[in-house]
């Protein structure tokens, strides 16, 4: 683990990939123990639409609400939706993957076109369809867009373990008697870690995306509690009379998806052998 860290801040996308992840979940865990600069859901009323000072950073919106409180709470609300939903990806595409890559035949053809259909559709129109039909909410969300990103870890596990199968160790354990569940768990999952832990880094840049749309189509996180999509959508009519509003919300999902990408791209290039020559 020591040895990954220290890899990690040796890699230039690395170090600011880590640091920008590492502020905002500062800044979510901050939001959670209540220590925002001011209530994020008290309305100052006699402050409404003040622009960035001493008092209010970031300034307040319509309602007098200090916008740099509702921004560290929003980025809470948002990366818990996000790493939610890429958990319950992450376990459900693996699980089909391997069942995919070890049965095989009818298993595979079935579970991988299943999957197929699934990518089919872009990414915010299938999440959209899930959440209409199932209702709005902060669970629906996280739902749907584990639904969403599912096939892609589907994918990922499936072909590594296509390969794996037919390695001499998985040969050698089934000669010894090993169980299905040992091997599939000790000599193919474990060994699926590294590119399963890139494409988490990856997938939790889009589930932010992901989230952000549909919080702003109002579709997600439902108001008065913040989300980034949240107060992009309540600002969208004030950009000319409150920029600030709508400036903070959009920068912070920018850097959140440009911090989670330079982390997944840092992480390949130190965990994936083929390209260890060309990062260091």
């Amino acid at each position: 683990m020591m040895g990954l860290i220290r890899a990690i801040a040796r890699h230039p996308s690395g170090r600011i990939g880590a640091a920008i992840v590492l502020i905002y979940i500062v800044a979510a865990l901050l939001a959670a123990a209540g220590l925002t600069p001011h209530d994020p859901l008290q309305q100052f009323r006699i402050d409404r639409l003040k622009g960035p000072n001493g008092t209010y950073w970031m300034g307040t919106d319509l309602l007098g609400r200090d916008t740099m409180s509702r921004l560290m709470l929003g980025i809470g609300q948002s990366f818990t939706i996000a790493f939610s939903s890429v958990a319950l990806a992450t376990l459900a595409g693996t699980i089909i993957g391997l069942v995919a890559a070890w049965w095989g035949h009818l298993w595979d053809g079935v579970l991988m076109r299943i999957m197929d259909v699934l990518l089919a559709f872009p990414a915010i129109l299938l999440a959209m369809l899930i959440v209409a039909i199932a209702g709005t909410g902060t669970w629906t969300s996280i739902a749907a867009i584990a639904i969403v990103y599912t096939p892609i870890f589907a994918r990922v596990v499936r072909g590594p373990a296509l390969s794996l199968k037919q390695r001499d160790f998985v040969d050698a354990a089934r000669t010894f008697g090993s169980s299905q569940g040992f091997i599939l768990t000790r000599h193919l999952l474990l060994n699926l870690v590294a590119p399963l832990t890139v494409q988490v880094t990856l997938a939790l840049a889009w589930a932010l995306l992901t989230e952000a749309g549909l919080s702003f189509l109002g579709l997600g996180t439902q108001p008065p509690a913040p989300s980034l999509g949240v107060m992009l959508s309540e600002s969208k009519n004030l950009m000319t009379q409150a920029p600030w509003l709508m400036l903070f919300p959009g920068l912070a999902i920018m850097l959140g998806i440009l911090g989670f990408n330079l982390f997944g791209d840092a992480l390949r290039d130190i965990l994936d052998p083929k390209t260890q020559g060309r990062a260091a």
